[in-house]
């Protein structure tokens, strides 16, 4: 069955306003309407604080229990307890970085990457800094917007003890080599910690595949509200010391997720899901062969529907690439080949000349166009390209419920904006 945008864009009650375009996507998402109905059912059914005797206790117990497994099926986790819901990825960097603190002794070298959100860079910054530990920084080069791998290999030749990498970068769009850099750097002995949240909403996830000891998204960047989600290596959850209250569970997920949680919000991630399984399930049908032998249920539905949004959002992309081409004065920072389209998600960074970003961006939503401008916290990024003193960059970034008609009038905009604005 092919891509059916109208079917599509009818589970998202905020698109019903054809005069808003949402390219400000990488900043977060429009939640569906399966969440929504999750969040509200929750609310008004069994909105109670967990672990009680009583009948809504045990069902909010129920649904966050759900919400679980279908987080295990999104990651492909071993085990459900290996899933720690939190306020979001930053908070729960935060969390573990400090927790994992005490393992760390001065002199210990810590790698991060100049292509990161500071998310999963700061925290390990403060780690180095309570803990007198080194920190190794990984390039980027600046005209493809990739790692540099040399710089990579340097970093891993002084055995560090952990090593922080983007799945992609939330500036430039780049996909990392992540299984392949996790590899070495299991090889090199190192911990991964693996920020996700840019490429979840645009492909399957698959922590057993990769290796990697921790990888943390966030549910509004993929149709959901604003709940982060953690996987940790459960021998990893289960040993570490966490910052908790004393009558709190000493055992994993819920030592790790402190005070009453944002229930009525892992409610809605469990209905972003089972939206993207439902995606699956309407749309992915030719994709069944490539997953149905490694998994099943709801995972295999998941892979199904992340594929199928794949492969649309590759349409979006040439569509964008085109725009982009054909306004005077406009660069395109990182990955703008055609045939290179695999090794980016939809998101891009743009500067046009002699328009300040805030100018551009302002511009285009006066138009109905929503973007973000500055450096969106990728601050290595902006450093190293030097614009973070003159505004960033303008982020236009895509999802699978955007449209061609969409990029189409973006393209219009910006070569009306461009006739139009003084420098």
């Amino acid at each position: 069955m092919a891509f059916d945008l109208d079917q599509i864009r009818a589970q998202f009650p905020a698109l019903k306003n054809p005069e808003r375009i949402f390219f400000d996507n990488p900043g977060g998402t429009q939640i569906c309407r399966h969440a929504l109905e999750r969040m509200n059912r929750y609310l008004v059914e069994s909105n109670a604080n967990a672990h009680g005797a009583f009948p809504t206790s045990r069902i909010s117990d129920g649904v966050i229990a759900a919400a679980r497994s279908a987080c295990q099926a999104f990651y492909n986790t071993a085990r459900p307890e290996e899933i720690v819901f939190g306020a979001n990825m930053t908070t729960l960097t935060l969390h573990i970085s400090r927790s994992l603190a005490h393992r760390f002794n001065p002199g210990d070298r810590i790698v991060v990457t100049r292509l990161d959100h500071d998310a999963n860079i700061a925290p390990w910054l403060l780690l180095a800094a309570d803990r007198g530990c080194e920190v190794d920084w990984v390039d980027f080069d600046v005209e493809s917007g990739t790692l540099d791998v040399e710089s990579f290999h340097r970093a891993l030749e002084k055995s560090p003890k952990l090593v922080a990498l983007g799945y992609a970068s939330n500036a430039l769009g780049t996909i990392n080599s992540i299984h392949e850099m996790t590899r070495l750097a299991k090889d090199a002995g190192a911990l991964v910690f693996i920020d996700a949240v840019q490429y979840a909403p645009h492909g399957a996830i698959d922590v057993q595949d990769i290796g990697c000891d921790f990888l943390v998204s966030s549910a509004y960047k993929w149709f959901g509200p604003h709940v982060g989600v953690l996987y940790g290596r459960f021998e990893l959850l289960d040993s570490l010391s966490a910052y908790k209250v004393r009558p709190a569970s000493d055992q994993p997920p819920d030592k790790w997720e402190t005070g009453t949680g944002n229930f009525e919000g892992i409610a809605g991630v469990l209905g972003a899901l089972e939206y993207l399984a439902w995606v699956g399930e309407q749309f992915g049908a030719e994709y069944l062969l490539r997953y149905q032998e490694k998994h099943s249920g709801m995972a295999l539905r998941l892979r199904q529907g992340m594929a199928a949004i794949h492969a649309y959002e590759l349409e979006l992309d040439r569509a964008l690439l085109d725009v982009f081409a054909s306004v005077p004065g406009l660069r395109l920072y990182g990955l703008g080949e055609p045939d290179r389209l695999d090794e980016r998600v939809p998101t891009f960074a743009i500067r046009v000349e002699n328009i300040h970003p805030r100018a551009l961006a302002k511009a285009l939503g006066e138009r109905g166009i929503y973007v973000w401008d500055g450096n969106y916290y990728a601050l290595e990024v902006t450093r190293r390209l030097g614009v973070e003193e003159s505004g960033g960059m303008v982020r236009i970034g895509a999802v699978h419920y955007n449209t061609v008609e969409e990029v189409h009038r973006l393209g219009e905009a910006l070569r009306e904006i461009t006739g139009r604005l003084p420098g």
